[in-house]
């Protein structure tokens, strides 16, 4: 069969590469993202895999299945780019990827310690020379109450890595974890609201959740509250996330991703005028440490995901599913 994998970058090309040598399939790799006015590049092609810039909506869904597209495979844990329920309708199956919680995990504790111990400024006061103290005082995180929103995988990953530091933890998930209970005490949302000294996000992008940390939520947590995302930056509403740091409401941001930042994170923009007003003002902040959606980008994750974009697919021509299927066909 032939699949055609866009939005393909550098690090991912071995991996893809190699599989074609070891699968029964044709790869067509193409690095632009996915759009209509380039969907017939996949002609004849029965899936295509993508990354997170390439926005399936109705339009493009049906170039792609006048293209002869049965299957798509995003190469990322997140499907909010695809409109599952219409692809499905055309009857068109969608998987995405999966890869080890470890290096967003990992990551998402980086940024708290890095947020607790003011390491932004203590970088480039260092890289000028000045070694002063004042203002670098941090916490501790043993005398700190951490609240984990969502306990997926990623969550109990978090939850595992901060059980060494002897802190607290609080937890919030629609569905509790068994297998947690005895490292967390899981609350109702506005209890860890209220309780919580740090929050950190690993919550999925539905409709419920869009924005779920904005003024009013802010406003029923403790001042000087520090906010960890490494999930979904549409999670968090911008405008109060300026809100926050200029009331001084939130203590320190540590983000990893965030609100439109499409078509600016994983691309060379040095010479551009960037459209995020927001992002730019935001990032300014002595107490905001943020980095541009690198939490998963590890090796082991990106062949895993690179083998989740080619092997669902086979899957659903093989064998008529897929363990990875998101949605229903018709």
């Amino acid at each position: 069969m032939k699949i055609a994998a866009f939005e393909v970058r550098e690090d991912e090309r071995a991996f893809f590469e190699q599989l074609q040598r070891e699968k029964p399939v044709e790869i067509l790799l193409f690095d632009q993202t996915l759009t209509l006015q380039n969907a017939a590049l996949a002609k004849g092609c029965q899936g295509v895999t993508i990354l997170g810039q390439s926005i399936f909506n109705h339009d493009l869904l049906d170039a792609l299945k006048a293209q002869g597209c049965e299957y798509i495979c995003t190469r990322t844990i997140g499907y909010n780019h695809i409109d599952i329920a219409y692809a499905n309708q055309l009857g068109m199956r969608v998987a995405n990827a999966s890869y080890a919680p470890n290096g967003v995990a990992d990551y998402a504790v980086m940024l708290m310690l890095m947020s607790i111990r003011n390491y932004k400024q203590a970088l480039f006061r260092g890289n000028a020379n000045d070694y002063s103290l004042s203002g670098l005082q941090g916490k501790e995180m043993r005398s700190l109450t951490v609240g984990v929103i969502g306990t997926g995988r990623i969550g109990r990953a978090v939850i595992q890595n901060l059980s060494g530091f002897g802190c607290k933890m609080l937890a919030y998930d629609a569905y509790p974890s068994d297998d947690i209970k005895d490292k967390v005490e899981y609350v109702p949302l506005e209890t860890l609201y209220a309780r919580s000294d740090m929050i950190t996000l690993h919550t999925p992008l539905f409709d419920s959740t869009y924005n779920m940390i904005n003024r009013e939520s802010l406003q029923k947590m403790k001042d000087g509250v520090v906010l960890i995302n490494t999930a979904r930056g549409e999670l968090m509403d911008v405008e109060a996330l300026v809100w926050g740091i200029e009331s001084k409401k939130i203590g320190a941001l540590g983000l990893d991703v965030i609100e439109h930042e499409e078509g600016i994170y994983h691309c060379d923009r040095r010479s551009d005028i960037i459209r995020n007003r927001n992002m730019a003002y935001i990032r300014q902040f002595p107490n905001v440490t943020m980095t541009q959606h690198i939490a998963f980008y590890t090796d082991q994750a990106v062949k895993s995901m690179v083998q989740c974009g080619v092997q669902n697919i086979l899957d659903f021509a093989q064998q008529g599913r897929c363990p990875m299927e998101v949605g229903k066909p018709a």
